[in-house]
């Protein structure tokens, strides 16, 4: 019996064994104009990367929500991003340290069409595979984490 092949994208092998582990770190002033900033490094760093185009945009995005989270609510005056890409697993991990102490948690309920903010975390919780907060281990707060899958 001749069981399928799982469809595996073209770039994904290569991917694998060309990046094992790429890790990058940059700091941003706790600002509401960081969340550009911060969307333009990481889309810079990850097509240096050559990440495929649909996980930088979906990286793109997440990074904005949760710098923009993390600028509004910390209580200090930065902000730390790191991104982190392995190859052999196919995951992006993106990482917002923050002086914030309250934990970060799923929105209770829905923004409505009024609403100016409530929808982050709700774009967070359907672009990310997986996601959470806890406790900073670079920051005296917290860090709120987003990973994505590189390939299926």
């Amino acid at each position: 019996m001749i069981l399928p092949t799982p469809s595996v994208p073209a770039w994904a092998p290569a991917m694998a064994a060309t990046v094992p582990h790429r890790e990058y770190w940059f700091g941003l002033p706790a600002l509401r104009t960081s969340a550009r900033s911060a969307r333009d490094t990481v889309r810079d760093r990850l097509r240096v990367w050559e990440v495929p185009g649909d996980i930088c945009c979906d990286a793109v995005l997440l990074v904005s929500e949760l710098t923009t989270n993390a600028v509004l609510h910390t209580d200090s005056g930065h902000v730390l991003c790191g991104l982190r890409l392995t190859g052999a697993e196919g995951r992006l991990r993106i990482e917002l340290h923050d002086g914030g102490r309250a934990p970060v948690r799923a929105p209770e309920h829905h923004a409505g069409p009024g609403d100016e903010n409530g929808r982050g975390l709700l774009l967070v919780q359907q672009l990310a595979d997986r996601w959470g907060s806890e406790r900073s281990t670079r920051a005296e707060g917290k860090v709120v984490w987003v990973e994505l899958t590189a390939h299926p």
